[in-house]
């Protein structure tokens, strides 16, 4: 055996023990509790909050959602919302009231590996979270014209769609201090603090699946800076899948571009997950001219609970819709 075929199998047998390495031991550290991020609900008022209906996916599993009524005589659409990660519908209650008020029929989702849809913090393949949602709109059939929002990770996701094949289950578009990924102009590093990842597992599995291999896509690579109490009620880990779902297309400006249907983007000037003020530049850099709206003094929780920001989601809806 000649000495450049050891070479390579000698390079071989170490990337494979790399690999192995990475993928039993590279997991996502305990991420410490973000006060920031549990302690805003502490304190919410969770009376009116409607009882989870259920749909039925395409795969015969029963995914949960909230229904809120509009309020008055004249509908004026129906807004979808998707809650951040780790989150559930109920985490939405707030904001979907607003939009119940404002004349709206609204619609919170446990996304599936959230609250009462399916198994917490996993999915079975990338791409089931968009089957849910054709599934849901089939289902459910919301109100024209019909908006989808989502916040944080679930703005993200919300990107996904939007720029996706599937863009036209809904008429209009809301991004919620959108998570766009870790080389967007707006990240910070592990979101503030928020998140613990798993990189070596994470770029583990990736090189996996880019050989199609998907078999131990069910393995944990995020971990998120939960407290005790919120562990018990909310999802605390998420697996590759999940995580590599529930997030924009990996080529996130790209995503951007092929969104075709009216889009707005609102969030706080004073978020602590993402540098916000890098939103509108990234935007108009790359020639999408989507309204940016920043609600001064608004960290991130709060975009879906303080009133002027509730005021200026309720308003943008509206003015896409006309």
């Amino acid at each position: 055996m000649n000495t450049r075929l050891l070479c390579v199998l000698g390079l071989l047998s170490l990337g494979l023990v790399t690999l192995v390495a990475a993928l039993l031991f590279g997991g996502p550290s305990p991420a410490p509790e973000m006060a920031s991020i549990n302690d805003p609900f502490k304190t919410l008022d969770w009376s009116g909050m409607p009882s989870p209906a259920r749909y039925k996916a395409r795969d015969g599993a029963q995914l949960a959602y909230r229904h809120y009524a509009p309020a008055g005589k004249d509908v004026r659409g129906s807004v979808v919302l998707v809650h951040g990660s780790s989150a559930s519908s109920q985490s939405m209650h707030i904001l979907a009231s607003a939009f119940s008020q404002a004349g709206y029929g609204a619609y919170t989702l446990d996304i599936r590996g959230h609250g009462e849809s399916g198994q917490r913090g996993t999915i079975a393949y990338i791409g089931q979270l968009e089957d849910d949602l054709e599934d849901f709109a089939a289902a459910v059939a919301p109100s024209k014209p019909a908006t989808l929002a989502g916040f944080s990770s679930g703005g993200g996701f919300v990107l996904r769609v939007a720029g996706g094949s599937r863009q036209t289950l809904f008429d209009n578009y809301l991004l919620l201090s959108p998570y766009l990924g870790p080389t967007a102009a707006n990240y910070r590093p592990n979101s503030g603090g928020w998140v613990s990842v798993g990189i070596p597992r994470l770029i583990a599995l990736s090189i996996l699946n880019g050989f199609h291999v998907s078999a131990l896509n069910h393995l944990t690579v995020l971990n998120f800076a939960l407290n005790d109490e919120a562990k018990a009620l909310l999802t605390p880990s998420y697996s590759f899948n999940l995580a590599a779902n529930f997030q924009p297309e990996r080529d996130y400006q790209q995503n951007l571009r092929n969104v075709q249907r009216p889009c707005a983007v609102i969030a706080g000037t004073d978020d602590e997950a993402f540098k916000t003020d890098q939103l509108e530049p990234e935007l108009r850099a790359l020639g999408i001219p989507w309204p940016v709206t920043l609600v001064p003094g608004i960290s991130h929780i709060p975009l879906t609970l303080d009133s002027h920001a509730l005021a200026a989601a309720v308003q943008a809806v509206g003015e896409m819709a006309q």
